[in-house]
């Protein structure tokens, strides 16, 4: 079979499956994003916070999730919390309830994310002069306003560029899941190759997906940040 037919349409071919790997990762990517941005962006507000049991909690979060292989983080939420859930669920409803591998790689890869999403956004903070602080409050902004009116959309721009790695490294790591039977583009690629004996051929179709997607993302993030740099002098 001509190798260029294998990624056809239809019962000959594996472009129907492919598609459905490269909606699962794109889907997984996406579902994880704003999970990682938002538990990151408490976490580098528990970093900078005044009560040192919040700070010490902060700190020990990011140095588990940044010093744990992402593979084996994967593991330790889909097995660890299957067990735990599975036995609470049997306890409570009588019988066994199996956590989803698509939530299982979500909250996996939220937490690692999240950790290093946390660090860029504790330099955004610091990277913002003290001033701006206290001439929002000289004009009378309780502090909430000041975060969410002066110091965020600084801070955005700030972390922008250390967030962009952050979502590429998040695309990348998404083909984790396919270890957890996951359909992703991943699995599906091997499955493929398995069955045509292509490895070549469906490994490189892989990877001019994943290149798609990081020259897309690149120039979606392009955009953000002439976005967020609206108004900024140029140095």
């Amino acid at each position: 079979m001509d190798s260029l037919a294998l990624l056809s349409f239809g019962p000959n071919g594996w472009g129907n499956q492919l598609a459905g790997g490269v909606a699962v990762t794109v889907a997984l990517s996406l579902a994880t994003l704003p999970v990682g941005l938002v538990a990151g962006f408490f976490v580098a507000l528990g970093k900078q916070s005044a009560d040192p049991l919040i700070k010490l909690s902060a700190e020990i979060y990011t140095t588990i999730f940044r010093g744990l292989p992402e593979l084996l983080t994967l593991f330790l939420v889909y097995y660890g919390a299957q067990f735990g859930f599975s036995a609470l669920s049997k306890l409570i409803l009588g019988y066994a309830v199996e956590i989803n591998p698509f939530l299982a790689g979500m909250v996996a890869l939220g937490l690692v994310s999240s950790s290093y999403a946390s660090e860029t956004f504790l330099s955004a903070f610091r990277g913002i002069p003290f001033g701006q602080y206290e001439g929002a409050y000289a004009v009378g902004l309780s502090r909430y306003l000041t975060l969410r009116l002066v110091i965020v959309p600084q801070l955005l721009r700030l972390a922008l560029p250390g967030l962009s790695n952050m979502w590429l490294n998040l695309m990348k790591d998404t083909a984790l899941v396919s270890v957890i039977t996951l359909n992703d583009l991943l699995r599906i690629t091997t499955v493929a190759v398995g069955a045509t004996k292509q490895p070549f051929f469906f490994y490189t179709v892989a990877c001019l997906i994943y290149l798609l997607f990081s020259m897309l993302s690149s120039i979606g993030i392009w955009r953000i940040d002439a976005w967020a740099s609206r108004g900024v002098k140029p140095r």
